[in-house]
């Protein structure tokens, strides 16, 4: 017999249906690392709800997207949620995109410009392979790149300097959480610090 994939994996973005691909492990790996850090951390302290993968967010504007990681504070996810929906119609406080070969293109063009236009207040861009994150944060209706982050193996960080090391950036400010700070290492790695 066959087995018949009766999933809807897409997402809509401009009008236009686009497949979402599965996930690769790095992308796995990190959606769950988030979940356990940041929404664990917002479950918490009753900060809000954390969800990734197969979620659909209907934005105001008609878009209709599966984001890798989304976060609502819980203020707003008592409105977006009371009816007990299986979708989002709203817009999120945080958004995660992860590479993929197939998505990459759109993460960094089309979604990071409708995220902005729909009012995403931290939209993070993480590069599973480079082990790098884009933070941009929404300022008078626009995003601006607050830093690149990105991970150094303990070979990579003795082989700078004191000073080059003193440079670097280990933890991640979460600005939707009052900069509650998330360890680099923690998102791309297998176990936690």
């Amino acid at each position: 017999m066959l087995a018949y994939d009766t999933r809807d994996d897409y997402e809509i973005i401009e009008g236009v249906k686009f497949m979402a691909p599965s996930p690769g492990w790095g992308h796995v790996n990190v959606t769950a690392n988030l979940i356990a850090i940041i929404g664990g951390y917002s479950r918490v302290n009753k900060l809000g709800v954390a969800i990734a993968d197969n979620f659909d967010v209907h934005f105001p504007d008609g878009n209709l997207f599966k984001p890798d990681f989304i976060f609502v504070n819980a203020e707003k996810a008592k409105s977006l949620f009371e009816d007990k929906n299986t979708t989002l119609h709203g817009v999120p406080d945080m958004v995660a995109e992860i590479f993929s070969k197939s998505t990459m293109k759109r993460d960094i063009g089309i979604k990071k410009d409708v995220y902005e236009k729909n009012g995403v207040r931290e939209y993070w861009i993480i590069d599973p392979w480079s082990e790098n994150i884009q933070v941009y944060l929404l300022r008078d209706g626009k995003y601006f790149l607050d830093e690149v982050y990105q991970n150094y193996s303990d070979r990579e960080l003795e082989n700078l300097t004191e000073e080059e090391r003193a440079e670097i950036k280990m933890e991640i400010p979460v600005a939707v959480l009052d900069d509650f700070k998330v360890k680099i290492r923690n998102i791309f790695g297998w176990y936690f610090e």
